[in-house]
């Protein structure tokens, strides 16, 4: 078996606050003690994605592999020259990858620090000890070196996940969505000024649909069970290449165009956007990837993007 060459993407350490070191050895108020059960939450959050690290690898070195260990806080120019990407974060770490990626090389996500139900249930009462969700993510470091077997060994093929492109005045922005796009004013209390229409061909789906909103959020299948759900959105088959739309708290839609401010853009239909105030923000993905946009300008959405190639949890296979 030949050698391969894998780049392994890493969320950074700084994103976790730590104790500060002299600590307030006996608090006094609840507050307080509230305060340091936070901080060794966030700590022990930071040691367990450390040896979730140490764990990958030490299980890359025992394998035929030339692994390069890259924070992905450095990483900024589009990955080449590795057969694999493997991430060890969460699904931010992945994502972050994917805006790097083409369609050639696969990714594997593992997920560091995994959500503990019952420590969830603990401290419901006192914070939100959530952690990571990971749904992109196929392995943790319970069953990372079977996974990473499994693709070294050919016995797994990656699925052909759909993203999304995003043209600006027909000039297409060089970062691929994942996720989702939110196209919003900057000030989250200022209403947001748009029109869309649906086309195929050059030829309208849909009627012109005016809104005054709080924005326009545009998901792929992948994203759909994110902010698209939590927003009234469905959950979509992880595979389709179907994009799905929902205009933010829509003012006052007439009657006859009200069943529009939800809906589908098919795989082979384009999502034609006007926007109507001074200034607009696109935002891809999440806050990190972020485009301004101006009254008048042209925003196209579509699923004609090349795919990512992503080793997806089993769950989501079938």
């Amino acid at each position: 078996m030949a050698r391969r060459r894998l780049l392994l993407l890493l969320k950074p350490f700084d994103v976790y606050p730590t104790c500060p070191s002299d600590g307030v050895t006996n608090p006094k108020t609840s507050f307080l003690l509230k305060t340091l059960q936070v901080l060794s939450y966030l700590d022990n959050r930071r040691s367990v994605h450390k040896d979730a690290i140490n764990f990958c690898q030490n299980v890359l070195r025992k394998k035929l592999v030339d692994c390069i260990p890259v924070f992905r806080s450095n990483l900024s120019q589009p990955i080449r020259g590795v057969d694999l990407v493997i991430t060890v974060g969460g699904d931010g770490t992945l994502l972050q990858a994917s805006h790097l990626m083409d369609d050639s090389i696969p990714v594997l996500g593992v997920n560091s620090d995994p959500t503990q139900v019952k420590e969830v249930e603990e401290f419901i009462d006192k914070f939100d000890a959530t952690r990571s969700t990971g749904y992109l993510c196929a392995a943790t470091v319970k069953n990372f070196e079977h996974k990473l077997d499994e693709i070294l060994q050919g016995r797994t093929v990656p699925s052909e996940v759909s993203r999304m492109s995003i043209c600006v005045n027909s000039e297409l922005l060089s970062t691929y969505a994942l996720n989702d796009v939110l196209v919003a004013h900057p000030c989250p209390a200022t209403v947001s000024r748009f029109s869309f229409r649906i086309k195929k061909d050059c030829v309208s789906r849909s009627p012109l649909v005016n809104c005054r909103s709080s924005g326009l959020r545009v998901s792929t299948a992948a994203g759909s069970t994110a902010a698209m759900l939590s927003a009234g959105g469905f959950s979509m088959p992880i595979l389709s290449k179907d994009l799905q739309y929902i205009v933010r708290e829509p003012i006052s839609p007439r009657a006859d165009i009200s069943n529009l401010m939800h809906g589908i853009v098919q795989s082979e239909e384009t999502m034609e956007s006007t926007w109507y105030c001074q200034e607009g923000l696109i935002y891809i993905d999440g806050s990190h990837i972020v485009h301004s946009i101006q009254h008048g300008d042209m925003v196209e959405l579509s699923s004609k993007a090349p795919i990512l190639k992503v080793f997806l949890p089993r769950h989501l296979q079938s």
